[in-house]
């Protein structure tokens, strides 16, 4: 069959939909990037805020059509979605044919057959059930980059977020596993490796009764053909002295490190189920400045929490001026069913939540303007992601960059080069997120 996958939320996620893929090329089936042209469909559903689990919805209703309409087999939803809410999939969307949970995406290839031949079925397994890992994967990320989910899960059960009802609890993937998935993403073209899971920095302490993060970086680091390794979603409270060495001394390591902090509030803190405070983070930042002076720390943060009264709103303010984080992004509060903050007194309109995001969002600019300015006439490595259309630009990340998340820069060079190159580049301009470079070999005062 020719199949359509929809891939919605989350990096993690993608990860699930590249394994599911895999299995589905395996099995003979073919990937189609145009819905017309498909057998069935298949919708890899987010649930994690309000926005997100509208769009899955949205998403599964317009691929209804299609099915309504006959123009397709099957409609399959899997994810987050699919493991929360089967049974109201099953009763309140009936063009869904089968629905796969997120411990069931070994499941994937038998949910579109039997969808297909016409059977009603549904493959969610408890969220005690043993992890899915190992799978081969279908790339689609363009091949020189890749994420790797090192863990499932979440046991930190911080009042505002659901992802333990739909994920379970923390379960580490064996280090072995992840080296051989590794090898295999070098062999296929990637050069940069980006770990990734709900929290990076506790891996192993399920399997192995210790945090082993850092061993884990050195042993990927010796995949010859890797030349990156970027490490997303650390929790501060985590982040330890071993850690930080790695990072440091290990020359494939990117100097970047990703932290959700959520708010420059203590008693926002507190109320969020947060196990570090203000000054912990401000330590823990300074600390990080001071062993690793070129890193880039990037956080999130949420806007209008329950509670927040306009003095935890004021602090935050000040913190992200005083912290001046490399990169930041801000989550207005999003009321979760089945969380303790859903429950809270002191629920903010939405229109107070937007107006603290954009006035932190605003404060952050200035902030990363000036940063920005600070890398003008700076020679830095580049990895090439494509070209723009009818010019001599292409757009490229720095070291200080994720994908999708962070910004680019745009290099002016009449010289061919091809998505996943490395390069050498003199800055030569800033925006507020971006910046402009050309070539070391073409530079010129």
């Amino acid at each position: 069959m020719r199949i359509f996958f929809v891939s919605l939320g989350c990096d993690k996620n993608l990860v699930d939909t590249e394994m599911m893929l895999g299995q589905l090329s395996l099995a003979g089936h073919s990937i189609t990037d145009d819905e017309s042209n498909a057998d069935a469909v298949v919708v890899n559903t987010c649930s994690f805020i309000h926005d997100a689990k509208k769009e899955s919805i949205d998403t599964l209703l317009e691929m209804g059509k299609l099915r309504t309409e006959g123009k397709i087999k099957a409609l399959v939803c899997c994810g987050c979605l699919a493991q929360r809410y089967e049974n109201e999939i099953k009763e309140l969307i009936p063009e869904v044919d089968a629905v796969v949970g997120t411990m069931a995406i070994d499941e994937i290839v038998s949910a579109v057959e039997k969808a297909a031949a016409g059977e009603k079925c549904s493959f969610v397994k408890p969220l005690e059930s043993p992890l899915v890992y190992g799978k081969k994967r279908m790339v689609t990320t363009g091949g020189h980059y890749a994420y790797l989910k090192i863990a499932e899960g979440c046991g930190k059960f911080c009042t505002y977020c659901a992802i333990p009802k739909m994920r379970g609890k923390y379960k580490s993937v064996p280090m072995e596993s992840l080296l051989k998935e590794a090898r295999e993403l070098a062999e296929f073209g990637v050069k940069e490796l980006i770990l990734v899971a709900q929290e990076t920095t506790i891996y192993g302490t399920d399997l192995y009764g210790e945090k082993k993060l850092p061993e884990l970086l050195r042993k990927l680091s010796e995949i010859e053909d890797i030349s990156y390794i970027r490490i997303l979603y650390c929790y501060p409270e985590e982040i330890n002295d071993e850690l930080i060495a790695e990072i440091r001394d290990n020359k494939k390591i990117c100097h970047y490190l990703d932290m959700p902090i959520q708010s420059g509030s203590d008693n926002v803190l507190k109320r969020m189920g947060r196990k570090t405070d203000v000054k912990s983070i401000e330590i823990l930042v300074k600390k990080l400045r001071e062993e690793i002076p070129d890193i880039a720390l990037r956080t999130t943060l949420i806007s209008g929490f329950p509670g927040e009264k306009r003095r935890d709103f004021i602090e935050t303010c000040e913190f992200v001026n005083k912290m001046k984080f490399d990169r930041l992004g801000v989550f207005t509060y999003s009321k979760e069913e089945d969380t303790v903050a859903a429950k809270m007194n002191g629920q903010l309109p939405e229109f107070v939540k937007k107006y603290r995001k954009d006035k932190l969002m605003k404060l952050q600019q200035a902030v990363s303007f000036a940063k920005a300015k600070e890398e003008v006439g700076r020679k830095l490595i580049v990895m090439v992601e494509g070209k723009m259309p009818d010019e001599d630009v292409y757009v490229c990340r720095t070291y200080k960059d994720a994908p999708n998340v962070d910004g680019y820069l745009f290099l002016e060079t009449r010289q061919e080069l091809m998505t996943g190159d490395l390069a050498k580049v003199v800055v030569t301009d800033a925006k507020e997120y971006d910046l402009t470079g050309v070539l070391e070999s073409e530079f010129t005062e």
